[in-house]
């Protein structure tokens, strides 16, 4: 039984790789970030506060599943939500808009996708992700497509991970930006 737990321990370890590095470059830069997951359900949320001092890099944090928290909440238009879809490119651009400007955050980031099992279109499959990023600096959004056949579990794991990657990468990006 012992060798089960030390294997879970190793795990645990590795899987909050991601969440330090966002934690140093956040502190290192005295930054805040702000957070609104669709089809993440709070999962990047609780990944970031996993880290003990999290609450001097986080400012809000949203869940904002239904087409109306995105509306309430982030200001995501319905003219937007009706033409295009919650996801979509136009949508997490919206919604990184508008965590941004309500929270008045360094960084926000967004998530809206399709977990699973059900959920797909003819034109959106299931395993389908935007994620929205913004600073003063840039506004990005990023299509991810994964593997349908995933479960809903892994699936959203697998969204909070690549959404975690991509955080990361604008982080580095935006820094060399501003050095030019």
């Amino acid at each position: 039984m012992e060798i089960f737990e030390n294997i879970k321990l190793f795990f645990k370890q590795i899987n909050t790789e991601t969440e330090q590095t966002i934690a140093r470059m956040l502190l290192s830069k005295s930054m805040t970030v702000s957070v609104a997951e669709s089809c993440t359900g709070g999962l990047i949320s609780s990944r970031l506060t996993d880290i003990a001092g999290s609450s001097a890099y986080i400012k809000e944090n949203f869940i904002t599943y239904a087409n109306e928290a995105k509306t309430k909440h982030l200001g995501v238009s319905e003219k937007t939500l009706k033409k295009y879809g919650a996801v979509s490119e136009e949508c997490a651009k919206e919604m990184a808009q508008g965590l941004f400007e309500k929270t008045d955050c360094d960084v926000s980031l967004v998530t809206t996708g399709i977990a699973g099992p059900g959920g797909a279109t003819e034109d959106k499959n299931v395993g389908l992700l935007y994620v929205g990023i913004k600073n003063k600096y840039a506004t990005k959004v990023e299509k991810i497509e994964l593997n349908p056949k995933l479960n809903r579990k892994t699936m959203k794991f697998m969204f909070s991970q690549k959404t975690l990657e991509l955080l990361i990468k604008f982080l580095k990006d935006t820094d060399s930006e501003k050095l030019n």
